[in-house]
């Protein structure tokens, strides 16, 4: 089965034109599913694909994609009926393709080595042959994608909680108020080690479930469970690290300081916290 799978994706043309190319750093892709009026309810999806021969006629737009401005192709969800009907297809839409513009770059708290865009979609003549998969199999990519993209994120979350922990360590040893080290006082101490823990206690749990992904568990539950678990660990240790970083956190010259505003997006980019606890509610059977 695996080796038939294999098979299928080597001889797949669009992952030749681009995947293969994106893994080698030659393209850079986006991904394009979040709309003014629709973000993790993906069934509202408004951006329509209407079937003109050999082609799809694209109208729509989509909003906070990452990559957006400088991808060279984006990977678009669209409605194949009308919102509602189930009717989803992913297309892959090249830049410069007649109709399709980057509306604006989007300037945001954090995240500032990644753009995020504004697209718009106007008649654009997309090839059939451009559709990943089947027709109406695209809320099914996308949902197994969420798995992917939000455990993605809960390893930035824990990541980004662990590099605090070190940079905070650091800082407290080398840094002395009223002739003694701060990490000399039990408070500071007391402090880090609570850091540490939730770092520790986060990245174990999202690893746990990162196993049960990859063995092919049905781990829907979980995987948002360990969403919000990793980035509440990180909320609480990127605000206190800054706060043991005194007044050198707030400045933009402290690593600290970046990670604070990185991190916010975590709880919201891939499903918010609010969505995950929803998820994790129908799990219990609520």
């Amino acid at each position: 089965g695996r080796l038939a799978v294999r098979r299928s994706a080597a001889d797949d043309p669009l992952v030749n034109r681009y995947v293969r190319p994106t893994l080698a750093g030659e393209l850079i892709g986006a991904l394009a599913i979040s709309e003014p009026d629709a973000g993790s309810d993906v069934a509202a999806i408004r951006t329509t694909a209407r079937r003109d021969g050999d082609h799809y006629l694209v109208n729509g737009s989509k909003t906070y994609v990452t990559s957006g401005v400088r991808a060279d192709f984006v990977t678009t969800a669209v409605c194949g009926d009308f919102p509602g009907s189930g009717s989803l297809h992913l297309l892959v839409i090249d830049k410069g393709t007649p109709g399709f513009t980057v509306g604006r770059k989007l300037d945001k708290l954090g995240w500032h080595c990644s753009d995020t865009a504004e697209l718009s979609f106007v008649d654009v003549r997309v090839p059939v042959g451009n559709r990943i998969g089947e027709e109406d199999t695209g809320f099914l990519a996308i949902m197994q994608g969420f798995a992917a993209e939000r455990l993605s994120l809960a390893t930035q979350a824990y990541a980004t909680a662990q590099r605090c922990v070190e940079l905070s360590t650091r800082w407290c040893r080398d840094r002395s108020t009223f002739g003694r080290p701060l990490a000399s006082r039990q408070l500071v101490r007391h402090r880090l080690a609570e850091m540490h823990t939730r770092a520790e206690a986060a990245r174990a749990y999202v690893h746990q479930v990162a196993a049960r992904v990859a063995a092919g568990e049905p781990v829907v539950t979980e995987v948002a469970m360990a969403k919000n678990v990793a980035v509440a660990a990180c909320d609480q240790v990127v605000d206190a690290a800054l706060q043991l970083h005194g007044g050198f956190g707030y400045l933009r010259d402290a690593e600290v300081e970046r990670h604070y505003r990185d991190a916010r997006i975590l709880g919201i980019g891939g499903g918010t916290t609010e969505i995950m606890n929803e998820i994790i509610a129908k799990g219990l059977g609520l």
